[in-house]
């Protein structure tokens, strides 16, 4: 154990697991302390606006997610002594050819009177991310990954995540006007990306040195498609719950609704991390269908265990926590959450049931399980929304989870039959 721990390979997975796992608990905590103080400050109907309009962002940007990691990781692994600027290059100009077009698309739907006023304006500024997270961010996070290295990139976005929660509450001790918050979120992203492309050029030599090949980008523009589409299907599957909701509920239910789905979604993002921490010893490194196998009954039960243990917690401290962070005016968002906690044990055992799908590289299944969840949660959504509120957007959401983990039975069934 100690010499592989030595060896130079291994350490530096290790340590971009830690700096990984440092990252998301910082934007976790982050988060829900922002969460706090512009639900306090915003009140239940702005701040349900606020949520919608995020919900709106998450379902827009995977549009921007073309040629993913998926594809361009192992490009960049394969020419990064002899084409990697030809690869950057030829991938900020698809990304950002598709985000611009995106960015274009929500300002006009907003221009034409579509939205909430309140809601577009909040989305004008949030919508700006687009330009940098994916055409910027994104294409030197690849490069990060192909050297097994994201300390810079993670590093950066603890640092301006930070930044970020202090000017949230410079604004909100200013009196500033709701729709001016979303900005902040686009200068975040702004300053990541720049300093990002300087850490790339101070490692180059000091330039940039990217150029557009125009047979990789048609390469890119195509390969990779399913994952794309399965990704949006996966993103819209997410936040349908929301969508559907702010049709038949007020705003300010919606905030209540909103707030107990983001302190969910956070605990929620822990299942996400274990998968992605024990993923490559557990899963993708394992050639044995047997021993295969049995990983993923072990980790299967393993997050189960973990998931029900940490709802059971969250449960009988839902009044404790939701007063403490959004305030009395959110006691309706107790209940909610209370019943929420628990589709983390569904929710965790999909993901570690999708490891096996990502390790074979099943992009066909991957569209047809999100597909089949966002068909579901729809139909469900679509019956008990209207007669049960909040409560009926829970039971689709579980509903669809239950559809994507069983598409996932059915593969590992028969990928790794005896």
């Amino acid at each position: 154990m100690l010499r592989r721990i030595g060896n130079p390979d291994v350490a530096k997975a290790l340590a971009n697991i830690v700096w990984l796992g440092l990252e998301r608990l910082t934007q976790i905590v982050v988060a829900i302390a922002i969460s706090g103080l512009l639900a306090r400050y915003f009140g239940p109907d702005a701040f349900g606006k606020w949520q919608y309009a995020n919900t709106l962002l998450l379902v827009l940007s995977p549009i921007t997610w073309v040629c993913g990691a998926e594809i361009l990781v192992p490009t960049i692994v394969d020419r990064a002594s002899t084409g990697l600027g030809s690869v950057l290059g030829s991938a900020f100009v698809l990304r950002m050819a598709v985000s611009a077009l995106a960015l274009a698309a929500t300002w006009g739907w907003i221009a034409f009177g579509h939205l909430d006023p309140l809601v577009g304006a909040m989305l004008a500024g949030l919508a700006v991310t687009m330009l940098f997270r994916e055409p910027l961010v994104g294409v030197i996070n690849a490069w990060l990954q192909s050297m097994t290295y994201s300390k810079p990139q993670l590093a950066t976005s603890m640092v301006t995540a930070i930044v970020k929660a202090l000017l949230v509450y410079a604004l909100v001790r200013a009196g500033a006007g709701f729709a001016s918050f979303g900005w902040l979120w686009a200068l975040e992203a702004a300053a990541i990306g720049g300093v990002l492309v300087l850490y790339y050029m101070r490692r180059h030599g000091g330039t940039l040195g990217w150029h557009f090949d125009g047979r990789l980008f048609r390469r890119f523009a195509s390969a990779g498609t399913v994952f794309w589409v399965g990704l949006i299907c996966m993103y819209l599957f997410l936040k349908l719950d929301r969508l559907m909701l702010e049709r038949y509920i007020s705003f300010a239910d919606l905030g209540r609704y909103s707030a107990a789905q983001q302190l969910n979604e956070n605990w929620i993002t822990l299942a996400l991390m274990l998968a992605q921490t024990i993923a490559p010893a557990f899963v993708y490194r394992v050639q044995d269908a047997a021993l295969l196998r049995r990983n993923i009954v072990r980790l299967v039960a393993m997050t189960a265990a973990l998931m029900i243990g940490g709802a059971i917690v969250l449960d009988l401290l839902a009044g404790f926590i939701i007063t403490r962070v959004f305030g009395p005016d959110y006691a309706g968002a107790i209940d909610i959450f209370r019943w929420a906690v628990w589709l983390s044990v569904p929710a965790g055992i999909e993901a570690i049931g999708n490891l096996v799908v990502l390790k074979y590289q099943a992009k066909f299944v991957l569209l047809a399980k999100w597909l089949l969840a966002l068909a579901v949660a729809f139909v469900v959504d679509w019956i008990a929304i209207p007669r049960l509120g909040g409560h009926g957007a829970l039971i689709g959401l579980a509903a669809g989870y239950l559809a994507a983990a069983s598409v996932n039975l059915y593969y590992i069934r028969f990928r790794l039959r005896a």
